[in-house]
């Protein structure tokens, strides 16, 4: 089966403002299904592009986006985006549902999320209307679960150098860091505090958090992570799946030997690369 060009859209954002995405489309009699991929932390919707053709040339339609402050979805100086984590998972990730949603009336709707594209969809007002959830590299990343020499690094980045740059340029230039694209500063801010704490977002419910629905999802989710990810590792994982507390969860963690590979870490289930593991997820949306 082979897919459709792929399309740039505006995904409409409240009242004036809209986020970028690109929509993957089967050439295909009956679809089987509408799946949003949500992207991780400062990662530009780019970076999932392979992956989204594979699902596309499977019969699934596939709409990947930037959130608001990233990649195409950054608009004006970005010292005056006021994004955060909370409103990514909020606004964009509910206004990205409601765009698949409309555009295939008639469909399952699942979400492929790599790392806070799953820690996020607790706080989306739309979530209940996902056929199921796929994880990848999602955790809490609380930092005092990792290992001792990942757990200095991460402090130094995130208890050090996220005050600082945010103090003396306005935002984090994460990018320093290998960390992907430079982050709003709230986005950043909220990141650091919620990795210092258990349960991730779970640290900001009854202060910025009034309302969600981490404690009500029953959707059926899958967990993978990688054996070499210092960031998901098993206790973090678990840690995040606690906060899903009513959903249907299995984790699994990959090891790349299995799969005669050298490495897999954070990211690396959507490289193309390592498009051996790309079945995992077809095995999963076929059950439904």
């Amino acid at each position: 089966m082979s897919y459709q060009q792929e399309k740039a859209i505006a995904i409409p954002r409240g009242l004036q403002t809209e986020l970028v995405g690109s929509l993957f489309e089967p050439v295909a009699s009956k679809l089987k299904g509408a799946i949003l991929l949500a992207p991780a932390t400062g990662i530009k919707r780019q970076f999932y592009s392979y992956f989204c053709r594979y699902l596309a040339e499977q019969g699934y339609a596939v709409l990947s986006f930037d959130f608001e402050g990233i990649g195409d979805s950054r608009t004006g100086d970005i010292n005056d985006c006021a994004a955060s984590l909370q409103s990514w998972g909020e606004v964009d990730l509910a206004y990205a549902l409601d765009f698949l949603m409309a555009h295939y009336p008639d469909s399952q709707y699942h979400l492929i999320g790599n790392s806070a594209g799953g820690q996020l969809v607790g706080l989306m007002r739309n979530a209940h209307q996902l056929t199921s959830v796929l994880n990848f590299g999602c955790s809490s990343g609380r930092i005092s679960y990792f290992a001792p020499w990942f757990k200095l690094q991460a402090h130094i980045f995130m208890n050090l150098f996220i005050p600082f740059s945010n103090l003396v340029f306005g935002h984090t230039k994460s990018q320093w860091f290998a960390m992907g694209e430079p982050l709003p500063k709230a986005a950043a801010a909220q990141w650091r505090w919620w990795c210092n704490n258990a349960g991730y977002v779970e640290t900001a419910f009854g202060k910025t958090i009034h309302q969600h629905h981490y404690d009500e999802l029953s959707t059926p989710m899958l967990w993978l992570h990688a054996s070499d990810d210092g960031i998901a590792n098993t206790r973090n994982v678990e840690d995040m799946i606690r906060v899903y507390s009513q959903s249907q969860s299995h984790r699994r963690q990959l090891q790349p030997e299995d799969y005669q590979l050298k490495e897999i870490g954070h990211m690396g289930f959507f490289k193309a690369k390592n498009k051996v593991l790309w079945p995992l997820a077809l095995q999963w949306l076929g059950q439904f």
